[in-house]
């Protein structure tokens, strides 16, 4: 279990309270008894019986007998190609992170931001893989991830401060930024230049170049980043990447100005 199942605002009622209940059961990376769920969470046992069993009967999720577990459903798994087909980056960008990764041989990651965190939605992997956190469906730290900072970055000012309440600032590496205040300036430096980096802020070893993707109004559609290692690159070698990353992040934005993206 990841933590306890958080607390639903009052007008998100009881469809808030379920899919409270199935993130955690879903983010565990396991599948998990009853009574680990209730464990952790702050619903009364009958409640959050009630909900799990309406989440099993309509497919969100999938009770193993034998076991006593439960795991996300395969319901959610036709949902989740249908997000991925029209409410992600992902299907239009395909043909350009395919180039941009055979010219750079670098690790490609394309992503959203959801409420101030990285979704990642796409990825190719290195000429020779390099093992990370990041895998398509997973959910990153917006401050201390190149692609985070520059998605961040190009914000609207409400937008922005919203994000950046969102950050946890947890310190997982020496090189991780601190403080709200060491993220805007590190954000101005972002829009200063068009890119960001991470500097072994998220993972030791781990450096990145980042743009955002950005459309012809100025709104953040998702985020570019090149990623590599320490061992076989060096933040001189990505920075000699910038404009591969820059003119691959306009194509995608060119490409999906026609594209209804959702708000």
């Amino acid at each position: 279990m990841t933590g306890p199942i958080p607390q639903s605002r009052e007008a998100d009622g009881t469809v808030g309270k379920a899919l409270a209940v199935l993130d955690q059961i879903a983010e565990a990376g396991r599948p998990l008894r009853f009574g680990e769920v209730l464990a952790v969470s702050v619903l009364p046992k009958a409640t959050l019986y009630r909900l799990v069993q309406t989440l099993t009967n309509q497919g969100m999720l999938s009770y193993d007998e034998t076991h006593q577990t439960y795991t996300p459903g395969l319901r959610l798994v036709r949902l989740a190609h249908a997000a991925w087909r029209q409410s992600t980056l992902a299907p239009v960008a395909r043909p350009y992170l395919d180039k941009l990764s055979q010219d750079v041989g670098e690790t490609i990651h394309l992503a959203q931001l959801d409420r101030g965190q990285v979704l990642y939605v796409d990825k190719r992997n290195a000429d020779t893989p390099i093992e990370m956190f990041s895998q398509a469906g997973k959910i990153g730290p917006g401050y201390c991830t190149g692609v985070g900072k520059a998605m961040i970055a190009y914000l609207s000012a409400d937008a922005q401060a919203d994000a950046i309440r969102r950050q946890a600032f947890f310190a997982h590496t020496p090189h991780t930024l601190s403080s709200a205040q060491a993220l805007l300036t590190e954000l101005a430096d972002v829009r200063r230049d068009g890119v960001a980096f991470d500097r072994e802020e998220h993972e030791p070893g781990i450096i990145c170049i980042a743009a955002p993707i950005l459309s012809e109004a100025g709104k953040v559609m998702g985020g570019l980043s090149i990623t590599s290692s320490l061992q076989r690159q060096s933040l001189v070698g990505l920075t000699a990447l910038r404009p591969a990353l820059l003119q691959t992040a306009q194509d995608i934005a060119t490409a999906a100005e026609t594209w209804q993206f959702p708000s």
